[in-house]
């Protein structure tokens, strides 16, 4: 189960349109946090949402409900409350604000997922994956080196890499172009269902082979 969910981005009005708070920008276009209560902790800002909130907030916005329009049942084995987190420690040391809430509400890193962006992932392209290399993301590595394990969630929206052989720095700090921003609010769309489903389902694996890379 899915009980703690770390939008990965850089704080402040610069970074705010920037390819690597495509996380963030994701959060924000989900219903679910329209009304939502964000507080100041864990070196970061972080809110609390039950499960059968989510479930009735994600029918009311049409991502997720059942066949006769009620809200999607939430199973026993998910959990009953889910945090969400958006460090503000910066990119590269994103892991001290996951390990700070994570530790004190007792969350083991296979309950965590981190949405985050992904430079080997063609523009537009959502991925769920499991464990496994961190591709050269300072965020992941953070998480990585607190948990002591890349056993956790992730779900990617790939950005791609510059074409002409741009400073990688540069790029993930810069806006995103018309084009691609057209294609990652596709892929909003897309991953607002997913990430319901995530949350509202106990075994996150059952998801990976048809979420492992979806294009917009």
């Amino acid at each position: 189960m899915i009980r703690l969910v770390a939008f990965l981005g850089n704080y402040g009005k610069k970074y705010e349109k920037t390819r690597h708070n495509a996380a963030w920008l994701f959060a924000d276009s989900l219903p679910i946090f329209a009304g939502a209560s964000w507080r100041t902790q864990f070196e970061g800002e972080y809110c609390v949402i039950e499960t059968p909130r989510l479930s009735e907030l994600f029918c009311k916005a049409g991502v997720l409900s059942s066949k006769d329009g009620s809200a999607h049942p939430v199973s026993d084995s998910a959990a009953d409350k889910i945090y969400f987190l958006k460090p503000q420690t910066y990119m590269n040391n994103s892991g001290q604000s996951i390990i700070a809430l994570a530790h004190y509400y007792k969350i083991k890193p296979e309950e965590t997922l981190i949405v985050h962006d992904e430079l080997e992932l063609p523009a537009g392209t959502l991925s769920l994956k499991w464990s496994g290399g961190l591709g050269g993301h300072n965020g992941l590595r953070s998480a990585k080196a607190v948990f002591a394990t890349a056993d956790f969630w992730r779900l990617r929206f790939g950005i791609g890499r510059p074409l002409d052989g741009a400073d990688i720095a540069d790029y993930v700090l810069s806006p995103f172009g018309q084009d691609d921003k057209a294609l990652l609010e596709r892929a909003f769309s897309k991953a607002a269902l997913l990430f319901a489903k995530l949350l509202l389902m106990p075994d996150p694996a059952k998801f990976l082979s048809d979420w492992k890379k979806v294009s917009a």
